[in-house]
């Protein structure tokens, strides 16, 4: 293993909280993660300690791995005219929920993903934390670690319905007053359940089924970009010349 950054902030992290965390590094990044009860003593420590000094917290954001590492588009068969690209969907949304994935890579379907920055270190961290429960997600919340976290964290309880344990005030902050579901869940339909328009017969603004017809667009795929593979490479060769 060479001696990088990353190397050095790794071994620190086993050092100090053992089998609290379980690390991985990819890209010369470090993903800590952690289970939901040790996420507070964990944060403050990151934020507190000398050797931390995770001051920053830059992101937090909620994932829905249902169905992750599955893929609608063929990505290995090629023709003169290049990939397939059109695909039907297999619900409106990415799923329907009789028929989702039960057998994703993850444990668990929903995670709550924070990044912290330490300014005095220069150094970068990700913690990832699971959610026991797929029904009712939950983790505590950081806001009394990072408060500037409050916003973030009201997004992916929105987005995802991740239900934030001690927020001052979770309530929705992107979708409107009185929306059903959570617009980011993997089986939520892509083209919404409703349509809004103003009608000038009745004169205000009325709610009708959604009259798009569902398409796939993005592929659900995971790669490892040459670019980034090639980034990858010239990174561990300038940390072995210096």
């Amino acid at each position: 293993m060479s001696d990088t950054p990353a190397t050095s902030l790794a071994e620190r992290l086993a050092a100090r909280f053992g089998d609290t965390l379980t690390i991985s590094t990819q890209r010369n990044e470090i993903t800590a993660e952690l289970a939901a009860a040790d996420l507070i003593a964990v944060a403050t420590a990151l934020r507190d300690e000398p050797g931390f000094r995770f001051t920053e917290l830059i992101d937090l954001c909620g994932v829905d791995y249902l169905g992750y590492g599955q893929t609608e588009w063929d990505t290995t068969d090629i023709s003169w005219t290049g990939f397939s690209r059109g695909v039907e969907g297999q619900a409106m949304g990415r799923f329907d929920w009789a028929g989702r994935p039960r057998g994703h890579d993850e444990p668990r379907r929903f995670a709550s993903v924070v990044h912290l920055l330490s300014i005095e270190h220069n150094r970068r961290l990700r913690l990832r934390v699971f959610c026991a429960d797929d029904s009712l997600p939950v983790v505590p919340s950081l806001t009394l670690v990072w408060p500037g976290v409050n916003w973030f964290e009201r997004e992916a309880f929105d987005l995802y319905g991740i239900i934030f344990d001690g927020h001052p005030d979770l309530r929705r902050i992107l979708t409107d007053y009185g929306f059903v579901g959570h617009p980011f869940r993997k089986d939520f339909p892509l083209i919404g359940n409703v349509e809004v328009r103003y009608d000038p017969e009745q004169k205000r603004v009325i709610y009708e089924p959604v009259s798009i017809e569902p398409r796939v667009l993005v592929p659900r795929t995971i790669r490892n970009d040459a670019d980034l593979m090639q980034a990858k490479a010239e990174a561990a060769d300038h940390w072995r010349e210096n």
